[in-house]
């Protein structure tokens, strides 16, 4: 008897046996197996970074994101055959440049923070074609070149901060002064963008404004001197949403009349998507810069590569949030493009995907010049 309750007792019943211990079918051969850097090797940012692809989680959809970027600086760097040269296009600024046009969308804390020095590296260089942002996407950069931005705190007091004329976003501190200097700056440019407009009937767009500020600011530092100087359009469809808004709502009162027609930009950047050869866009956050880029996209029947860089979730049906996936369904990408999202906050991670893809390729290629010479 004793004997038998032992036996019961050593056995695992065969139902948990058939729960638990589930034979696995085949892995296939070609799949990739997890791995992470061996710090033993030494320090290797590099070394490290090419890990991420192995390393699962958003590790691994950094280095898919990688890929897609190196893609499209492959089919950039192809040259244009005789019958693709857009010699025709009379604004140059939409005029076909490379075999891959790269649309770059970002909001407008990436330019409030230190991102800002990325974006105009790759604007300085002419490693992308084409920029759509918010209004504080461009007033932050002008600013910057007028006064700086600091870091504070995000526990910092908003009432405590009104009163002493300090605005926060997030952990960074912009003194009010900042914007008066600002309205300093462009009124007398809004004056006489309204004395051209009356005179010589310029039409002004949103892109235009952008590209005048752009060589007005005439510093280095700026990202839209960049753009202006290497002809890179910059489309901004909100720009009234922000201080440049507010600098016009004044100006309105002052000095009225000045029209910027905000159709005629998008025929400009719906235009740039049609003529792309190749397209690759690069998302830095969402909204209306998202949703701006992919449906011109959605006019050439989507874009060939595809990265977006947020934290937004898809729960809510969001514009922002949407996964890429999404968007093929529109044929804003393409059904056989592999796009990437990376769920990152982008000051964490756009840095080192642009050092692992466009800086690498720039300094690379600047080397075996050097080299040849």
């Amino acid at each position: 008897m004793n004997d038998n309750k032992q036996n019961s007792h050593a056995e695992v019943p065969e139902i948990v046996k058939n729960a638990v211990l589930v034979h696995s079918s085949p892995i296939p051969i070609e799949t990739p197996i997890v791995k992470g850097y061996d710090w033993n090797k030494g320090i290797d940012y590099h070394a490290l970074l090419e890990t991420y692809k192995y390393s699962g989680f958003q590790a691994s959809n950094f280095g898919l994101a990688v890929d897609q970027i190196q893609q499209m600086i492959n089919a950039r760097n192809i040259p244009l055959e005789d019958d693709e040269i857009d010699s025709l296009e009379e604004d140059e600024f939409i005029r076909r440049k490379s075999s891959c046009t790269i649309f770059l969308g970002y909001t407008s804390n990436m330019v409030s923070c230190g991102i800002r020095d990325t974006i105009r590296f790759l604007v300085q260089h002419k490693m992308i074609d084409c920029i759509v942002t918010t209004a504080g996407g461009i007033e932050e950069d002008l600013i910057k070149c007028l006064a700086p931005t600091y870091i504070g705190d995000f526990n910092l007091e908003g009432k405590s901060l009104r009163q002493r004329g300090i605005n926060r976003i997030g952990n960074l501190l912009v003194p009010n002064d900042n914007y008066c200097l600002f309205e300093d700056w462009v009124m007398p440019i809004l004056d006489t963008m309204l004395a051209e407009q009356q005179k010589r009937g310029t039409l002004w767009t949103p892109s235009k404004v952008i590209t005048r500020l752009g060589r007005e600011i005439n510093n280095e530092d700026s990202i839209y001197y960049w753009a202006a100087k290497n002809n890179i359009p910059v489309f901004s469809p909100a720009l009234t949403d922000g201080s440049l808004g507010d600098m016009m709502y004044f100006h309105s009162f002052k000095n009225p009349g000045l029209i910027i027609d905000i159709v005629s930009d998008l025929r400009r950047l719906n235009t740039v998507a049609m003529k792309a050869k190749k397209s690759g866009m690069i998302i830095v956050g969402g909204g209306v810069v998202k949703h701006h880029i992919c449906n011109a996209n959605l006019m050439r029947n989507g874009a060939d590569y595809s990265v977006f860089i947020n934290t937004a979730s898809e729960f809510d049906g969001s514009d922002s949030g949407a996964r890429p996936d999404e968007a093929i369904s529109w044929g804003k990408i393409r059904m056989d493009a592999k796009p990437v999202k990376i769920y990152a906050e982008a000051s964490l991670v756009f840095p080192l995907l642009v050092g692992e893809t466009f800086a690498r390729h720039y300094y690379s290629t600047r080397e075996k010049t050097i080299s040849d010479v």
